[in-house]
Order: structure tokens, then C-alpha cells, then sequence
């Protein structure tokens, strides 16, 4: 299936998405620091169900750059303002790490636009681990070197995330990364600094929560999660931090089975 690339007018300037496919709209929103080729090999298998959507998130991929200091109120506002540009009234949000909490913020700030949330590998982001992770090392912040090093140090740390044989998973992320290298870790400390706590009592759409197996960084999350949200949890195997580009199949299956069904 053939995938349609796009730009829309919003206040934010323009932006960037993909898609597949025609009737329910399902809007997927990628990790930090990626784009919508997170969801490249998702789209084509979701797009024989439903209408997928893959955008660049604000600041991110080829949508447009702003000055406004990187959030997650911000990111899902520039959601909105792909929503508003595309007419659409509604919708199920899907997203993976970064994305799945922008995706929480879209239901929490818009209530009646969201018909469903699929979140996956979503961290837990409470005050104590607001703490904990404030002071860390940077994630995928490099310095620019004049021989190049730094691809090779944003290949090294990316290339933990990715078996081998999935060579074009991680080139994909480093290129996302390097688009935006200036501002590449602030997607991170959005994530750290968003209060989560406040805005899961406002999340009224129906949820489902699905996981790698292999991803350390937010299955010890998924449980509680699930009590907090009354969500459903499916756990998928042979995926890690990757799972949509790990296991496309069974991301887009879960995606389109939860959505369909509402």
C-alpha cells in the first residue's frame, strides 16, 4: 500500500505527516528523537483497516521549527493544530515512548477529539523519577566534531536499541536525530518534566497499553499504568525500546484491533 506524503498550514507553521489507507483515523506519534519513519513499515499493514497517520511531531522530522521551549502541552498542541488542518473532528491517537505521553496529553488537554489511546512502552513519569533522571547524563545530545566523531558516538548509543541486521532501523533514527542535534535531548526533558500525575485523571477515552518485552526502560512501568489508566495490557515479544519498527505486524494488529472495536 502506497504511502502519501504531506504538508498542512497550521499557526505553528507547517507540518510534516504520512498516510495509508481511508476510513477511521488513527494518528501515530513517534519517540524522541524520530519522525514518522518510526511508523514506515506500520503504515502500510494499519493502512488495510483504517486511515493511518503518521506525523512529525512539532520541532521534529519536517515539520516546522519553533523557538517555544519543547513540551508536551506544546507537542500535543501541534497535534491539534494538524487536527484542525485536516478537518478531522476525532480520532484514535497512538504513540511509542515520547509519543504515547504526548498522546496522553492530546486526550487529557482534548478530551472530545480522542476516541481511543493505544500507548506503547509509555514511561511512568512521577515526581520521584523526575528526581532521579533530572541530573543524567544526556540521552542523544552530542557535540558536533570537525572529523565526524559524533555520528560514530550517536551510532553507538542508538545502535544499544537495535539488534543486528536492523542496520536500517538505526540509520533511519540517526538521520532523524541529526535533523535536529541542537535540540535533540529537549524532547527528553520534556518527557521528565511533564506531571503526569495531574493529567491521567483527566484521560477519558478508552485505553490500551502494549510493550516490548524486551524494553527495560518502560515495561516495569506497564502495570501500574494499567491500574491507573483502566487499561488493557498486551505485552509483545521480540521487540525492545524498536517495537514498531521491531515488530510492525504486531503493533499495527494491536492498534488496529483496539480501535476497531470501540
Amino acid at each position: 500500500m502506497q504511502i502519501r506524503r504531506s504538508y498542512a498550514d497550521t499557526p505553528f507553521g507547517q507540518i510534516h505527516f504520512a498516510e495509508c489507507g481511508t476510513g477511521t483515523p488513527v494518528l501515530f506519534l513517534h519517540q524522541t528523537p524520530r519522525s514518522w519513519t518510526e511508523y514506515i513499515d506500520v503504515l502500510p499493514l494499519a493502512g488495510q483497516h483504517v486511515r493511518a497517520i503518521a506525523m512529525d511531531t512539532l520541532g521534529f522530522g519536517q515539520s516546522a521549527r519553533t523557538s517555544q521551549t519543547f513540551s508536551i502541552e506544546l507537542f500535543a498542541d501541534g497535534v491539534a493544530a494538524l487536527l484542525d488542518a485536516l478537518s478531522l473532528e476525532r480520532v484514535a491517537v497512538v504513540g511509542h515512548h515520547t509519543g504515547a505521553v504526548i498522546a496522553l496529553e492530546t486526550a487529557a488537554r482534548y478530551p472530545a477529539r480522542v476516541d481511543a489511546l493505544v500507548l506503547s512502552a509509555m514511561p511512568h513519569v512521577t515526581p520521584e523519577r523526575r528526581l532521579l533522571v533530572r541530573d543524567r547524563p544526556p540521552i542523544d545530545h552530542v557535540d558536533p566534531e570537525p572529523d565526524g566523531g559524533h555520528l560514530t558516538e550517536l551510532w553507538r548509543r542508538r545502535g544499544a536499541f537495535y539488534e543486528k541486521g536492523e542496520e536500517a532501523h538505526l540509520t533511519r533514527c540517526v538521520i532523524d536525530a541529526l535533523g535536529v542535534i541542537d535540540r535533540v535531548e529537549e524532547g527528553h526533558v520534556a518527557v521528565n518534566e511533564y506531571p503526569m500525575e495531574k493529567r491521567i485523571p483527566l484521560v477519558a477515552a478508552p485505553v490500551h497499553l502494549i510493550c516490548g518485552a524486551g524494553d527495560g526502560y518502560s515495561m516495569p512501568d506497564q502495570e501500574r499504568l494499567a491500574e491507573l489508566l483502566g487499561a488493557t495490557f498486551r505485552l509483545i515479544e521480540g521487540a525492545g525500546v524498536s517495537l514498531p519498527e521491531q515488530q510492525p505486524a504486531a503493533f499495527a494488529d494491536e492498534v488496529v484491533k483496539f480501535v476497531t472495536a470501540r
